[in-house]
């Protein structure tokens, strides 16, 4: 089924693969809740909403597609969800959004049948694409540093520095360092343990307490949160949340395919510049975002931490496979996770390290051209300065046709990046946001 031969591995070597990919991102089980419960959402049910959309995807990703690749909600996009859409667009609650993000799921479903999903990846300038990823890494920094301390409010600046000998600034730092040590050292599954070890320091100075044991069946509180596809496109057009959707569509979209295009090149499934097995592949997050927006949980994207499978041997769906059972293991463990999520000090480190991990991209932006590197500059300082990942996408997608008119080079922008542009200055000037 898995063709180990064909892809010269075995089985001992997909399962050390898989646990390998398991450890490096189990952390997203701890920090979503954390996150979504700022939007309102009960943590019982983030958790085991999480899970569910991790083993969906993931297990469809290697069944199907046959790929050494793992699915789950993703960082940035649950940002996006609890600090720009829930509460910033009116009276939206969590559940509207959650309605937003299944309504994004199934457009998601429908490119990713047709051809629509390449076009719309390529008529996307590449510097916007990078500016993107580095402004949500920023974004995330950002969060994590606010959530601990570190970083509080100033009446004249905005922002200053906070009272670092408060236990929850220190105990990010101390988790900072740990984890970073560890990363330098290579160690797989460093952000994980980085999260143990901060957990039992917080443990012996009695920042953490375990009052409701370690192990409990998973539960929803709230059962299923969207249901029907009609009341959901309903909840849509009544909130006016188009500019919501299409953030999810494209930072999805982007996020995603790049992912499973790197871990491929990086796996040698690439067959020359084609990705095999494509359409099935990129099933898999639209298929986890539907089912996990129902449950309720932020989108779900393919994790970049799959090259750490990969580079312990992980070669097909196996290693997948193996990431999706272990995920559903961990779904009995909700005790443990919520007390841990109580303490941000413990999962912050974790969101400053990811995001300084998507900063990469910003190298690649063409610095030396005004007209690519200033939209994607302004995309980058809106979002973490706006909190809105949404405003600092249209503010992109507004200049950089803008500024290729000026210079003469109209002809060289996609037409679809015009329609974009006029809908999102509609967007900021007539919409709530």
């Amino acid at each position: 089924m898995f063709k180990l031969k064909e892809h010269q591995t075995n089985v001992k070597t997909e399962l050390l693969a898989g646990v390998t990919t398991f450890l490096t991102m189990v952390y997203i089980v701890v920090v979503n809740p954390i996150i979504l419960a700022d939007a309102g959402v009960p943590f019982d049910q983030v958790f085991t909403a999480t899970i569910i959309s991790a083993v969906v995807g993931t297990l469809w990703i290697g069944l199907f597609a046959n790929y050494p690749i793992a699915i789950a909600p993703g960082m940035g996009l649950n940002a996006y969800f609890a600090y720009s859409v829930v509460g910033s667009h009116g009276n939206i609650d969590y559940i509207t959004a959650f309605a937003a993000v299944f309504i994004a799921g199934i457009i998601f479903i429908i490119l990713s049948l047709t051809p629509l999903r390449n076009m719309l990846i390529e008529a996307i300038p590449e510097n916007l694409k990078f500016g993107i990823s580095a402004g949500i890494g920023l974004f995330i920094a950002f969060i994590g540093l606010r959530l601990t301390g570190i970083i509080t409010a100033h009446p004249t600046n905005l922002v200053a520095l906070g009272n670092l000998r408060e236990p929850s600034a220190y105990l990010t730092l101390i988790g900072l360092a740990v984890t970073l040590i560890l990363m330098t050292l290579r160690v797989h599954g460093a952000l994980f343990f980085g999260m143990i070890i901060t957990g039992f320091i917080a443990y012996f100075i009695g920042e953490l307490s375990f009052t409701e044991g370690f192990v409990a069946l998973p539960s929803l509180p709230e059962g299923l949160i969207v249901l029907n596809p009609i009341d959901a496109l309903g909840e849509v057009f009544s909130h006016s949340l188009y500019a919501v959707v299409f953030s999810f569509l494209l930072v999805t979209i982007f996020d995603t395919t790049g992912t499973m295009v790197g871990v491929a090149q990086q796996a040698g499934l690439m067959k020359g510049n084609k990705l095999p097995q494509a359409k099935k592949a990129l099933l898999a997050d639209s298929i986890g975002t539907t089912v996990g927006s129902m449950f309720g949980t932020s989108p779900t994207t393919a994790y970049i931490e799959s090259s750490a499978g990969v580079a312990a041997g992980g070669r097909t769906g196996l290693t997948s496979v193996t990431v999706g059972v272990l995920f559903i293991l961990a779904a009995f463990f909700g005790p443990l996770v919520s007390a841990v999520s109580g303490l941000s000090a413990i999962t912050a480190p974790a969101l400053i390290i990811v995001g300084s991990l998507m900063m990469g991209s910003i190298a690649k932006i063409k610095w030396n051209e005004l007209d690519e590197a200033f939209p994607a500059f302004l995309t980058i300082l809106a979002m973490p300065l706006t909190s809105s990942i949404a405003t600092g996408i249209a503010l992109g997608f507004i200049s950089y046709p803008l500024l290729k008119v000026v210079k003469g080079q109209w002809r060289e922008v996609h037409p679809v990046i015009y329609v974009f542009a006029v809908l999102f200055f509609y967007q900021l000037v007539y919409l709530p946001h």
